[in-house]
């Protein structure tokens, strides 16, 4: 390796990325299997790296990792440079082969079951030659993983608000009231929102954001569950009252909230796409449409801001509009 300005040796990417790899996962086997090299070599990469610099960048313990003062802000710094390696890269392929190699693509869980068969299929038609690696994760995480580089492109509920991040809409689609088949409103295609105020609720776990869409339209209606800002609810079916609307108990995914709805503990608001794959042959539930306008959530494409694929993507999110005209959607302009 030369030589610096100052004598030291100058770091490898190799050595960046294991000790950014470590210092995310503060530990040496997570850290291995997460970017596909052996234990002791990364190990080996890493203990190169501080030799390189001069500096210690880790605490070994025999239990744990723990980052040194210097570690803290080595690793910012690597984060940075793997970061704008990663955008030349990404910068030379878009310009040699345009939709062609990897595509991580970021989605959440309450669109992934129901429009990743619509996004595979496009992908096998049109796009046959990218490698498309899809993650489904809570927003907040997508997120990261899209500023941080580790995804390319996100599928998810916007507006997000968040700088850096170009949103590409793709479409619109209601909101229903999934309900237990007996219940007063079941079967109703005039719903007004403020049936909400007295209705037990059933909501997603904090950290989805179809659990605070769900907690806006409940604003909008002139509801708010007390607690429905926290954690996880331990209450049962009995629940709590507040401003005449009960607080029941709240699930991991929505197959678990229609399960609750199906056994009579609540209700819920669900996506019109999540209809026919969530309650198909589960003869104890029905749905009621709410008058117009109805709520709804808006689904599009979100991409790093100036991203060299941008014109790609584009691309990709007018495809996908096209591609969803059979759903229970509105595709935007």
């Amino acid at each position: 390796m030369a030589a610096g300005n100052r004598g030291v040796k100058q770091p490898t990417l190799a050595q960046l990325r294991a000790f950014a790899a470590v210092a995310e996962h503060l530990h040496f086997r997570d850290a291995a299997a997460a970017i596909g090299m052996s234990q002791p070599a990364l190990s080996g990469a890493v203990s190169a790296l501080e030799e390189a610099l001069g500096v210690r960048l880790l605490e070994r313990t025999t239990r744990k990792v723990l980052l040194s003062p210097a570690g803290e802000r080595i690793a910012a710094r690597a984060r940075v440079v793997l970061a704008a390696m990663g955008g030349l890269l990404e910068e030379a392929e878009a310009v040699r082969a345009p939709f062609t190699g990897v595509l991580r693509l970021g989605v959440i869980p309450t669109v992934a079951p129901y429009l990743l068969p619509t996004v595979l299929g496009l992908f096998h038609r049109r796009y046959p030659r990218m490698d498309l690696q899809v993650h489904e994760e809570q927003t907040a995480s997508l997120l990261d993983g899209l500023s941080g580089g580790r995804l390319d492109l996100l599928l998810l509920a916007v507006p997000l608000g968040v700088p850096g991040v170009t949103e590409l809409p793709l479409f619109d689609e209601d909101f229903v009231l999934l309900t237990p088949r007996e219940h007063p409103l079941a079967g109703r295609k005039d719903i007004p929102r403020e049936e909400l105020r007295g209705l037990q609720l059933l909501l997603l776990d904090e950290g989805h954001c179809l659990r605070d869409q769900a907690l806006d339209i409940c604003r909008e209606a002139g509801r708010l569950p007390r607690g429905a800002g926290r954690g996880p609810s331990a209450e049962g079916a009995g629940g709590r009252r507040e401003g005449g609307a009960d607080v029941t108990t709240t699930a991991a995914g929505l197959s678990t909230l229609v399960q609750l709805v199906a056994g009579g503990l609540g209700v819920t608001l669900l996506p019109r796409t999540a209809l026919r794959l969530e309650t198909t042959r589960n003869e104890y539930l029905a749905t009621g449409c709410f008058a117009e306008p109805a709520p709804s959530r808006r689904i599009a494409l979100a991409m790093r801001t100036g991203t060299a694929r941008q014109e790609e993507f584009r691309a990709i999110a007018a495809a996908l509009r096209e591609a969803v005209r059979p759903l229970p959607v509105w595709p935007t302009d």
